[in-house]
């Protein structure tokens, strides 16, 4: 929900307020991500939508709309931490390039981070990795900081 709400709204939600936010999306028929399943087990989660679900995207210096396209947006991402370092990252971002493809999106874009190191902390990487996107697909088409760059996906028709 952090993308959703203004740093304020954010500040005074608590875990419980923002996971029936979510599930009242859900509820009305909203579709805010997409799980990934090992059998009957969740392992992860991303999260997307068109960008003008995400009200803080709009008011961000460094993730600023680069061009004035309709544009999907990737906004973060959850693994189990069992299941971290065995591709589920990637394999989100093909199934987010089916779900948009599905719903006549034509561009998908997200905000990782690309750092110098291997290792980030789940704080630091819920919003993705530059080298998940790239091996993925993507590819960099903006930087409003050294460390968060904007990749976007054209998906073909």
């Amino acid at each position: 929900m952090f993308w959703k709400l203004t740093n304020q709204e954010f500040a005074a939600s608590v875990y419980e307020r923002n996971r029936r936010a979510q599930k009242a999306i859900v509820t009305a028929g909203g579709v805010p991500g997409i799980l990934a399943y090992l059998g009957e087990k969740p392992v992860g989660w991303i999260a997307v939508e068109q960008r003008s679900a995400y009200p803080r995207l709009a008011r961000s210096r460094i993730l600023k709309p680069i061009d004035d396209e309709p544009v999907w947006s990737i906004t973060c991402f959850f693994t189990r931490r069992e299941f971290c370092g065995q591709g589920i990252t990637v394999l989100l971002l093909r199934a987010a390039i089916e779900h948009v493809k599905k719903r006549r999106g034509r561009i998908l874009e997200g905000y990782p981070i690309d750092s110098k190191t291997d290792r980030l902390p789940a704080a630091s990487a819920y919003v993705g990795v530059a080298q998940a996107f790239r091996k993925a697909g993507f590819r960099e088409v903006a930087r409003g900081s050294a460390a968060r760059p904007i990749f976007r996906h054209v998906v073909e028709a």
